[in-house]
């Protein structure tokens, strides 16, 4: 394939960028020396447009097509930021910041999309305009929905959006993707249960915190067991238990549980979350305590549109013979989600081989998926743009 060979060519390069960028990571919107490498280097491909701090310090490139007969503006979309995690690869490229790593492939996945726009800036055969998005913050910050509420849909008149995200346990130069739900929400709450402290040979007089967490916690389980459609998924995790006490012979006067709910039905989502106040409560009072709840909407559902994920999965299959486009949903969130909320789009998983899990401390990322990634990416725009 023409794509995939230019990319071989250029893999050396692509390759140095993805290491430049592991060495030094940062952290959410703090991706400053990120951001300026990328938008130097779109600058020095030839990108028509270039436009830093979009959703704070992303980076947008615009790219035209030889023609635009067909006035499509398609976006491609990677994340930039890592994570605050210390790095235990021993690589001579080994992150150079104490507790930071590019533990989940974003630098991998900046690098790609550098790799296509560079083609795409070289070749411009297709019909049309390209918009490269280089977001900050997705490890829990949000990124982007700060791009979307800057106006990057509107502004670059961006019509559908794709992103990617590399899967160890993949082979490398392997997709998979699926039409609806790909990735989950992820909400998290915080739990604070107040009773009476008092001593632990006594606790006729006190109201128990750590007994009536307890309670919450096994209770809160029945969501998924007993609210819940058998045949979708929720998951409900408390995360931490602590108390305000560190004496074995004191009743605690407060507890403090936090935790998460993952769904991938918008719907299911929000019973959820109308069932967990109404257990809390309800568990709380009927043991004489009481419960204030801090819920924390995070990602929504990455839900991926029908008609764009067979585009998606095309495009894959003219790279790859190994192409699932029916792979089962997994229940880690993404911020991709808000991007598809706003326009028809998809997300697709390439493989990352045998290495360890995202968000491992000797994570790394297989700079052999760089070719297919990028074919991929360059691949979206001349196949939904064509050449007139």
């Amino acid at each position: 394939m023409p794509v995939k060979n230019r990319y071989a060519e250029l893999h050396a390069e692509i390759t140095g960028w993805r290491r430049d960028f592991h060495t030094h990571p940062e952290l959410l919107f703090e991706v400053h020396r990120t951001a300026a490498k990328v938008a130097d280097l779109l600058r020095a491909f030839g990108c028509d447009e270039v436009v830093e701090g979009v959703g704070r310090t992303g980076v947008v490139g615009v790219i035209k097509g030889k023609t635009d007969t067909s006035g499509k503006v398609i976006g491609l979309r990677a994340d930039m930021d890592a994570l605050p995690i210390h790095e235990t690869t021993g690589l001579e490229y080994a992150s150079q910041t104490p507790g930071m790593m590019h533990a989940c492939g974003h630098d991998g996945h900046t690098a790609m999309l550098l790799g296509a726009a560079k083609y795409l800036t070289e070749t411009r055969n297709f019909d049309g305009t390209a918009v490269v998005v280089f977001q900050p913050a997705e490890e829990g910050g949000a990124g982007g929905l700060e791009m979307c509420q800057d106006g990057l849909m509107d502004r670059f008149g961006i019509q559908e959006i794709y992103g990617m995200h590399n899967t160890p346990g993949l082979p490398v130069g392997a997709f998979a993707i699926r039409p609806g739900a790909l990735l989950a929400s992820s909400d998290e709450f915080e739990i604070v249960v107040t009773g009476r402290g008092g001593h632990a040979a006594e606790p006729h007089r006190a109201v128990d915190t750590t007994l009536t967490a307890s309670q919450i916690v096994v209770a809160l389980q029945s969501v998924v067991s007993r609210n819940v459609d058998p045949l979708k998924r929720v998951v409900v995790t408390v995360g931490t238990f602590e108390t305000d006490s560190e004496a074995s012979n004191v009743i605690a006067h407060e507890a403090k549980l936090c935790g998460t709910v993952r769904t991938l039905d918008p719907e299911c989502r929000e019973l959820a979350e109308k069932r967990i106040h109404a257990i809390v409560q309800g568990t709380a009072t009927a043991m004489g305590a009481t419960a204030e709840i801090t819920w924390t909407p995070g990602y929504p559902v990455t839900m991926n549109t029908p008609e764009n994920t067979v585009y998606a999965a095309d495009v894959a299959r003219s790279i790859s013979p190994d192409v699932d486009d029916n792979v089962n949903p997994i229940l880690p969130a993404e911020d991709f989600s808000y991007m598809l909320e706003e326009r028809p789009g998809a997300y697709i998983f390439l493989g990352n081989g045998d290495t360890p899990n995202c968000h491992h401390p000797a994570y790394n990322f297989d700079d052999e998926a760089i070719p297919f990634g990028s074919s991929w990416y360059s691949g979206m725009i001349e196949a939904r743009m064509p050449p007139a």
